[in-house]
């Protein structure tokens, strides 16, 4: 049974008592990384506190408690995508951004060749761009770009031209400026019928939507535990158990060798082949915990108190700025996430950014490691505001309120 109260959410979210400039935090950078709940907090404690060693070496009791935990983070994050193949399918990396390069790198150095097309669209972070880039210098690869139309979301209306000859569709599941949600299912069966694999980039739908691999028939889930509730330095790489044994170690060293000789070595089996040295293991009992966190608040309900959130806020920009503020995005809350890309007219959105702090709002300025987009949208930078589950249409409040001075104050 899942339970959810924004206000009970905020009770356990420690950082959420800090006061800024004399007055009570309001954050609004949930994009960039969300807040752990003291579950979380707590569960990374007892592990340094009561079982601290290393994983799938030693066999004492506080090293098998390690090993249990880690593995159990495994086994739950498998739970909460729906992995088919369960926790075997599940690889731990250093955040989202290792995990692309673990795609590009292993299974795309050793399945795509010159003249292979790679397909992404214009509202990709740089992650799910840089490294199909260096793929392209070392293998002759060919990258090409879904278009992001006026209205902020995928052109598709020559998508099937554009999957000529491609091996590897690869997008996000939320645009981290936009907010545009992709309709991944539709895209995954149209990127098959053309004999395509899809990747997708789940950074910021993992802790604000529901999430089934298997119901949206994706190949490649990549994303990072601080967008849900969890730890930073932790990212997780799934792909089916099929694809995984065939994709040769990204790194090399210990833990993820089967046997190592004088002439050459043999790589484990299983995810730990991708795992070399040793593990973020309290971040993986922080993931755990939040797994657990989020579960009983039901995904359901923490996607439909964001989008009642932006729906409110999207209002209010419109009716109360006469224009001077424009919201890069969607403007409804029709497949669309609680993220709001800020342009104040005339104003930059690093200053926007140190006005609010004056008001104690957390925003993020920036180009939000998405330039093709800026570019496209003619843009250097917005000033970007982004719920959780712990926010509050307060927060809200404090936002216009401090807006409206940042935009009397530039005039």
């Amino acid at each position: 049974m899942t339970s959810f109260d924004p206000r009970r959410v905020r009770d356990d979210t420690p950082l959420l008592t800090r006061v800024i400039n004399d007055r009570p935090i309001t954050f609004l950078d949930s994009a960039a990384s969300s807040l752990p709940p003291r579950a979380v907090i707590e569960a990374m404690s007892r592990h340094y506190e009561r079982r601290h060693a290393n994983v799938h070496r030693g066999v004492y009791q506080t090293a098998n408690e390690s090993t249990e935990s880690y593995e159990g983070a495994r086994a739950a994050i498998a739970r909460f995508i729906k992995a088919p193949g369960g926790a075997n399918e599940i690889v731990f990396t250093k955040n989202a951004t290792e995990s692309f390069n673990l795609l590009a790198k292993s299974w795309g150095g050793a399945n795509l060749k010159s003249g292979d097309v790679v397909l992404l669209s214009e509202m990709e972070h740089h992650a799910n761009i840089v490294p199909w880039y260096q793929l392209r210098e070392k293998t002759g690869i060919e990258v090409r770009f879904i278009p992001v139309g006026d209205d902020y979301r995928l052109d598709l209306r020559n998508i099937d031209a554009l999957l000529e000859g491609v091996k590897l569709l690869s997008v996000t599941s939320m645009s981290n400026v936009l907010g545009t949600i992709n309709p991944i299912k539709e895209l995954a069966r149209t990127a098959h019928a053309h004999g395509a694999l899809v990747a997708i980039d789940a950074a910021q739908s993992i802790g604000h939507l529901p999430t089934d691999v298997t119901d949206t028939d994706v190949d490649f889930y990549c994303f990072s535990a601080h967008k849900m509730l969890g730890p930073t330095g932790l990212g997780v790489f799934w792909t089916r158990e099929e694809i995984l044994a065939d994709m040769p170690p990204f790194l090399g060293g210990g833990g993820m060798i089967a046997d190592v000789s004088t002439t050459g070595y043999i790589p484990a089996k299983g995810p730990t082949r991708f795992e070399a040295g040793t593990p973020p293991i309290a971040e993986a009992a922080g993931l755990n915990a939040a797994v657990m966190y989020l579960e009983g608040l039901g995904m359901d309900n923490v996607h439909e108190h964001e989008r009642h959130l932006t729906d409110d806020a999207l209002t209010r920009l419109e009716d109360e700025f006469d224009g001077r503020i424009r919201v890069i995005g969607p403007d409804d809350t029709n497949d669309r996430g609680a993220v709001l890309s800020l342009d104040v007219l005339g104003v930059h959105a690093h200053d926007v950014a140190q006005v609010l702090d004056q008001f104690g709002v957390c925003i993020r300025p920036g180009h939000h490691c998405a330039k093709p987009l800026m570019k496209r949208f003619n843009l250097t930078a917005t000033a970007r505001a982004s719920y959780g589950p712990y926010s509050l249409v307060q927060d809200t409040d404090v936002l216009l309120e401090a807006l409206t001075d940042a935009v009397k104050l530039f005039g």
